[in-house]
């Protein structure tokens, strides 16, 4: 992978790796995951939720590349990005406009 210095222009290339609708289906389900983890420790006390939270958002991402994509998480190479990434393709998914961003990066 050539070395990519802003998030603009990791962005499309993340999104080509979700190309799959599947893929990003899965995904949605690891940023809910995720976010459910640390609200539900919160709100019980019970800190557990956290790990849950974490464990269960990465095996909703990795079936989503080792078994629908068949490609490797830019996770392993762009953690930050790749995080700020999979909750903005959540949104951007909910808003209505992920579509545009799919069609720009050519997924």
């Amino acid at each position: 992978m050539p070395k990519i210095a802003t998030f603009a222009e990791f962005w499309p290339i993340y999104l080509r790796a979700h190309s799959d609708p599947r893929c990003r289906a899965l995904h949605y389900c690891a940023s809910v995951t995720g976010l459910a983890g640390p609200l539900f420790a919160l709100l019980t006390g019970n800190a557990w939720w956290l790990a849950a939270g974490l464990v269960g958002s990465y095996a909703f991402a990795w079936i989503g590349h080792f078994f629908v994509e068949k490609n490797v998480p830019l996770t392993f190479t762009h953690p930050a990005w790749s995080l700020y990434a999979d909750y903005r393709m959540f949104a951007r998914w909910l808003g209505g406009h992920l579509q545009d961003d799919l069609a720009l990066a050519n997924a």
